[in-house]
């Protein structure tokens, strides 16, 4: 059950993103209200948990300004967002908006040009007006860093929000902005999806744009949409769909939009579950029990569930390698006046991925192809596999992550992210949602891995355990039990 919570922001605020968008496009609302009252939850909230630390209002209402000539372009796209404000990772390029990758050296850094993902936003509608909280350079599962400090967890202050995107999850969850933007390599926007009781979709490979603009053709490390619900999930995933040929693993836009293929549910869902994915990783007792409870309620509702995994064997040492050949490829290649400044977190990954052999790499090619096959046939008898998000509740904000999970010690911060390696190792879309909360009130996180370029139906699935499940979706007021 979730607890009992208030919220004393605007009543548009609460409201889904898709119905703002409705208004919107009828005419039934004014962007230039719909910013003001962003604006104003922002400012209200941002004092308790720094999810947002950088605005671009002014620049908002600019923008407001070229709605009229991009709704003549795109105004009948299916995600038209007709001026609804969002916000981006300050790990993308905002023309004119300071972005600074959470890195001391980057700390005062003004883009001219935006990156092709917040153009393409821009195109349909979306009004960005801020940059969101993230670890330096994304490396981290708590989103702190030396430039702006700690996002704190909407529901319990004191608590970390995750990371990397933990200040896109935080913000959704207080209520700040209907949809905002993250990007996922080990976790990093279904980890703090689920620590703050939002969506985080880490989707197919070139679905939702792509990787860094330094390693364009490596497809670990991904963009992806965050929302409060499954259907607004739908609609910012249709946003945030489409070729350019700036971002070479981008995929077409499916001819069916997302939003529809929602109501064509057809049989009932079919849904393997696992609550530590055949041990791979250490799971809290009570993370287990809220699972179960889960599963239980949505096989009540009618789905098919069945406790089953496939062996998944070096999927640990596969996953690691890969994402060693991503800080390689990326953070290792950038100016050294700028490598200079990086934290020992980052250092650390960097050397770990420059210090592979040839033969660590190769083998993770192979292994990499192993995986996927054993995936691809156990899901042609599912439609997802569910398995944790992360086998604990949030910790304290200090706590660059937790040292013990169920009475063990996990060792390198790796560890306890693990339940994410799978969906990017072998490149299936996989979505983070809310399945209840703990006994402290902080919510629990479920992850459902998908088919090969599955979105449609694991978006299907999502929604029918929304509604077996039946929580709210609706924001919070931030639960201030520690004021910095």
């Amino acid at each position: 059950m979730r607890p009992e919570t208030t919220f004393s922001g605007s009543g548009l605020c609460a409201r889904p993103a898709r119905d703002i968008v409705a208004d919107l496009r009828g005419g039934d609302l004014d962007p230039a209200d719909v910013l003001a009252a962003a604006a104003t939850r922002i400012m209200q909230v941002e004092p308790d948990i720094n999810a947002m630390p950088t605005t671009c209002f002014d620049r908002a209402r600019e923008e407001i300004g070229k709605l009229p000539e991009r709704a003549a372009r795109n105004g009948g796209h299916a995600a038209w967002l007709a001026g609804l404000p969002i916000g981006i990772k300050d790990l993308n390029n905002v023309a004119g908006v300071r972005t600074t990758f959470a890195t001391l050296a980057l700390a005062d850094f003004v883009p001219e040009i935006s990156d092709p993902m917040v153009e393409l936003l821009e195109s349909r509608g979306a009004l960005i007006v801020g940059k969101t909280n993230t670890p330096e350079f994304g490396a981290g599962g708590n989103s702190t860093n030396a430039v702006f400090g700690s996002t704190r967890n909407p529901w319990d202050t004191r608590m970390n929000a995750g990371g990397s995107s933990g200040g896109a999850a935080a913000s959704l969850a207080s209520g700040e902005v209907w949809l905002s933007h993250g990007s996922d390599l080990m976790g990093s926007l279904r980890t703090p999806a689920a620590h703050c009781g939002v969506l985080g979709f880490r989707t197919s490979p070139g679905r939702t744009g792509g990787g860094p603009g330094s390693a364009a053709f490596l497809p670990e490390a991904l963009q992806g949409p965050m929302a409060r619900d499954v259907r607004d999930m739908a609609l910012f995933l249709d946003a945030m769909t489409g070729y350019d040929p700036r971002m070479p693993l981008t995929l077409e836009a499916p001819v069916t939009p997302f939003q529809s293929e929602l109501d064509q549910l057809g049989r009932m869902p079919r849904i393997a579950f696992s609550e530590d994915q055949n041990g791979f990783a250490f799971v809290e007792q009570e993370i287990r029990s809220k699972l179960n409870d889960a599963m239980q309620a949505v096989a009540r509702a009618g789905a098919k569930v069945e406790s089953t995994c496939p062996d998944l064997p070096l999927l640990n040492e596969t996953y690691l390698s890969l994402r060693g050949l991503h800080y390689g490829a990326v953070t290792a290649r950038l100016p050294q006046n700028v490598q200079e400044q990086f934290g020992e977190r980052l250092r650390d990954n960097i050397e770990f991925g420059l210090n592979q052999s040839l033969s660590d790499v190769y083998d993770a090619m192979s292994k990499r192809t192993q995986l996927y096959e054993i995936m691809r046939l156990f899901l042609s008898d599912w439609d997802v596999l569910a398995i944790p998000v992360v086998g604990i509740e949030p910790v304290e904000v200090e706590q660059e992550y937790p040292e013990m999970v169920d009475g063990q010690q996990i060792g390198t911060y790796e560890n306890w992210l693990r339940f994410s390696f799978l969906a990017t190792t072998t490149l299936l879309p996989a979505m983070s949602m809310p399945v209840g909360f703990t006994n402290s009130g902080l919510p629990v996180g479920l992850q459902l891995v998908g088919p090969p370029r599955g979105e449609a139906r694991l978006l299907q699935v999502a929604l029918f355990i929304e509604q077996a499940l039946g929580l709210p979706s609706t924001p919070i007021d931030p639960i201030v039990r520690h004021r910095p």
